[in-house]
């Protein structure tokens, strides 16, 4: 696999919008009205908020064959020596491949960090089962709303050794 995973460029914002509602849509259809993901989508996604965290936040992308395929998003390292990693999404034709880990391993690489923090809703079973095969560990579960939607959050942290 020709794998490259490199630090976002601002060039790269179109195709990081366009997976992360590929991948919202498919992860949380079902769990989340579709209008929620959309109007969080537009929000959070859009071309002026992307720029603003790709210059002030570690912000990764996965690269196969010159295509964006996925991308990773950490706070920039805190006192206590922990990150939040606030997004890691794939296209979902290219999940399953070891790129997610890859992404992550590129954050503790980079980062350094002691501990890893990420919030993940507890029906995305296929993103805690991805956290717990990392050996995140559960520290929490709340519920959250999200827009007027009611979402159970399980939130995991990673002691890197």
């Amino acid at each position: 696999m020709d794998l490259l995973i490199r630090r976002m460029k601002q060039e790269d914002i179109s195709r990081i919008t366009k997976i992360a509602r590929e991948s919202w849509h498919e992860t949380y259809d079902g769990i989340i009205p579709r209008t929620i993901q959309d109007n969080f989508l537009a929000q959070a996604y859009n071309e002026k908020i992307l720029e603003k965290r790709y210059q002030r936040t570690p912000f990764y992308v996965a690269e196969l064959k010159k295509e964006i395929v996925g991308f990773a998003n950490y706070s920039n390292i805190n006192n206590d020596g922990s990150t939040e990693l606030s997004a890691i999404y794939l296209h979902p034709q290219y999940k399953s491949q070891g790129i997610g880990s890859k992404l992550l391993d590129k954050g503790i690489q980079d980062l350094k960090p002691e501990l890893i923090f990420v919030n993940v809703e507890t029906e995305n079973v296929i993103g805690k089962n991805f956290y717990i095969a990392k050996g995140f560990q559960i520290v929490d579960e709340f519920d959250e709303d999200f827009d007027g939607h009611v979402l159970k959050t399980t939130r995991m942290v990673l002691k890197i050794q």
